[in-house]
Parts: C-alpha cells; sequence; structure tokens
C-alpha cells in the first residue's frame, strides 16, 4: 500500500475535504494535511497528519461508520461559517450579495422527524441509519440526532422488523414525533397479512398512529402538531421541518420578512407550517400540490379559532404556476419548494411585482437562481437567515428577505 500526503483545500457539497486532483477525503477539513491510499479519486480511511484547529473530538461512537453524520468532527462555529459560506458563494454565481445572518442551529437530540432502516438477520434483526457510502445499516446504540423518544423506540422497531422485514429486504420507517404520541409510517415490509395485521397492535403504547404501506394498522391517538393558532394532524409520511427549532428560525424569519403585508399567499405550503401562523394576523391563501396535506391544513383551520381567512387551492405549481395577473391580488408571498426551487413560478412573481417576498430554500444553488429573476425585475435581497436543522450534515437551509422598495417605502 502506497499512502500519499494530501493538504485539504475545501469542503464539496456533501461534506468530504477536496485536496488538489481533485482528491476527495471525507471526515476531514480545510487546511488539513493528511495521508492515506488513494483509490480512484478518494481517501477512503484518511490518517490525519496535521489537524485543524476547528477539529474537535465527536461525541458519538458511531461517526466513522453511521452516515448520520458527516461534519461531526467539525466545530459548531466552524459548521456555522461554512454553511453561510455556501449560501454567500452560491449567490455569488449570480453576481448577488446580501448580508447573511449568524446561522440558527438547532440543538443534538432534536430531531423530532427522521428515517431509519431496518433490516432481518439470521439471530434478529438491525435498525439505524445507512453506513456511510453503504448499504450496510448501522445498528445504534447512541445518538445525538434523535429526539430522546425516538431513539427509545429502537427496541420497538428492532420487534416490527423481525415481524414485517426480510433479509432480502429494507424496511423503511418514517418516524414523527408529535405531541400526542409518534408517527411511524413502515414501508418496504411484507404484505400486511392477516397475521401481521393482528401481531402490529401490540405497539400500540408505543406508537400513536401506524401505518404499512399505503395501509392504516391503528391511530390509537391522532398525531398533532400545534401551528400557530391551529393543531395539526399531517398524513402519514408527510414532511414537515425537522427540528421545532429549526421551524421556529424559519416561522420567524417568514414573519419578519412578510410584516406590513395584509393579503399573503404561501405557495407550496404542505399543511400550514407558515400559512396557519400567519392567518393569526392577516388572511392567507395557500397553495400546494399535495390534496392529502391540504386536506390536513383544510381541517386545521376549520377547527381552529382566532384565524383570519384561509382559503386553500390543490395546485401543482411546476407545472401550473399562478400567472402574474391573479398573483397582483397579493402584497406578501411566501414560497418555500423543493430542492429544484421553483424558476416558473418565481418568474411570475417578478413579474406580478408583489412588495413583499419571503423565499425558503432547501437549496442554495436552486435559491440563488430564483433569487436573481427577482433582483433583476427590481427586487432588493434584504438579508438571508441561514437554519441548521439537520446538524452535522452538509444540509443547509435559509429563508430570504426580499421587497420592492418603491411599494414598501423601504
Amino acid at each position: 500500500m502506497t499512502e500519499t500526503t494530501v493538504t485539504i483545500d475545501r469542503l464539496g457539497h456533501r461534506g468530504d475535504g477536496i485536496a488538489p486532483g481533485p482528491v476527495f477525503v471525507p471526515l476531514t477539513l480545510p487546511g488539513e494535511v493528511v495521508a492515506g491510499e488513494i483509490t480512484g479519486d478518494r481517501i477512503e480511511v484518511p490518517k490525519i497528519v496535521t489537524p485543524s484547529p476547528d477539529r474537535v473530538r465527536p461525541p458519538c461512537t458511531h461517526f466513522k461508520t453511521c452516515g448520520g453524520c458527516a461534519l461531526m468532527q467539525a466545530s459548531d462555529d466552524f459548521v456555522a461559517g461554512w454553511k453561510a459560506g455556501v449560501i454567500a458563494t452560491a449567490l455569488a454565481a449570480h453576481d448577488l450579495t446580501a448580508p447573511i445572518r449568524p446561522t440558527a442551529t438547532s440543538p443534538a437530540r432534536a430531531r423530532r422527524r427522521a428515517t431509519l432502516s431496518g433490516r432481518r438477520t439470521k439471530k434478529g434483526a438491525l435498525v439505524g441509519f445507512h453506513a456511510r457510502r453503504s448499504d450496510t445499516i448501522v445498528p445504534l446504540t447512541e445518538c445525538h440526532l434523535l429526539a430522546p423518544p425516538l431513539f427509545a423506540l429502537l427496541p420497538v422497531l428492532v420487534e416490527i422488523t423481525q415481524l414485517g422485514g426480510s433479509r432480502s429486504a429494507t424496511l423503511s420507517f418514517a418516524l414523527t414525533l408529535s405531541e400526542t404520541g409518534i408517527d411511524c409510517a413502515v414501508t418496504g415490509g411484507k404484505p400486511l397479512d392477516g397475521p401481521l395485521r393482528a401481531a402490529l397492535p401490540r405497539f400500540r403504547d408505543r406508537i400513536a398512529r401506524l401505518t404499512w404501506g399505503d395501509e392504516p394498522v391503528y391511530a390509537e391517538a391522532a398525531p398533532t402538531l400545534t401551528m400557530g393558532k391551529a393543531r395539526v394532524t399531517p398524513p402519514p409520511g408527510a414532511f414537515l421541518q425537522a427540528t421545532a427549532e429549526g421551524e421556529a428560525a424559519l416561522r420567524a424569519a417568514v414573519t419578519e420578512a412578510l410584516a406590513g403585508a395584509t393579503r399573503l399567499a404561501d405557495l407550496f405550503a404542505g399543511c400550514g407550517t407558515f400559512a396557519l401562523p400567519l392567518a393569526g394576523a392577516v388572511p392567507v391563501h395557500a397553495v400546494e400540490g399535495d390534496a392529502t396535506l391540504l386536506a390536513a391544513l383544510g381541517h386545521a383551520t376549520r377547527h381552529a379559532q382566532g384565524l383570519r381567512p384561509v382559503t386553500t387551492e390543490v395546485r401543482d405549481l411546476f407545472r401550473n404556476p399562478i400567472l402574474a395577473e391573479d398573483l397582483s391580488r397579493f402584497d406578501g408571498i411566501v414560497i418555500d419548494p423543493p430542492r429544484a426551487g421553483a424558476e416558473a413560478q418565481t418568474a411570475q412573481i417578478a413579474k406580478a411585482q408583489v412588495p413583499r417576498i419571503a423565499m425558503v430554500s432547501c437549496n442554495p444553488v436552486t435559491f440563488a437562481r430564483d433569487a436573481a429573476l427577482l433582483t433583476a425585475a427590481g427586487y432588493r435581497l434584504n438579508w438571508v437567515q441561514p437554519v441548521d436543522q439537520f446538524r452535522w450534515s452538509p444540509h443547509v437551509e435559509l429563508a430570504a428577505s426580499l421587497s420592492l422598495p418603491h411599494l414598501t417605502g423601504e
């Protein structure tokens, strides 16, 4: 084996260190000198020759094998600054600059939503996260990501894997910690036959609602979350913000960006993360392509008190964006698209000249592209708020404020 010594220049978008070549080196930091055998374009098992001053001791014993975390070797200050830098770089690619606020980082053990994997073995079952760059499942004896009630559920998930899994397929457990218990949506399991359906209700005291594939098994309690003045029961496996702290940071940024607006549209509204809190003060029109999410939002609205009018519209905003003439009746918009961004919809917003916009994004690259459309139409990018609710991962989220100064008087 021939060892090569390299110096890490920067981190890539997946959190790997990158040395000249390029050579990709996991679990390293910029400025570090590392040695190891290069296979292809990677050093899979690096030896740290000269550590970075930002290197810290990872708190989890699984860090080197588990794929759940990629940046646990870095200080919180480094990760926060790096994520802000990712946003700045994405903006610079479009000749954009903006004040980037300090990153709002969620605490350890705060993840209320996570997906774990399970597989039967000869002697039992394994449940955990996948190993780094592998289909192997790392069974967890500790976890610094998951909220304690989710981590405590692992023995139950092992039992469920033994009941409904196989050695040739991987079960997926989409877990959500709600205010009334844990919601668990299982996919990849055996067919829900009579014996399995009869066996699963034994977990009623640990799982509030259990779904197997597309079939409900039981709902001992409706999993609910408070959003503003409403209580929402999301559909099984629904998208939600990963931590309560991250959701609060995004909501605060959106509320600030839309201050002064009196007629709001929430595009890609989900089940009401922003629409319902905003409706405590002003009317909101919520638009979402997933009818089940919008049904949950509508149900919550009908059973809440103290909300201004909330209207809903099922619409695929990628294929059928709302046109400028229909957007012109709003003076504020919050838009929270998937990773692909919302180029076509953003172009219509720019044309409509809606005075205030709150953009929420989980992809700085597509955010910058869409923000550039707005700035080209006269908008000012006032500030960007990085939000890190996927702690120790390279995932970057943000909220941003854009406005038309001549219409807002700013």
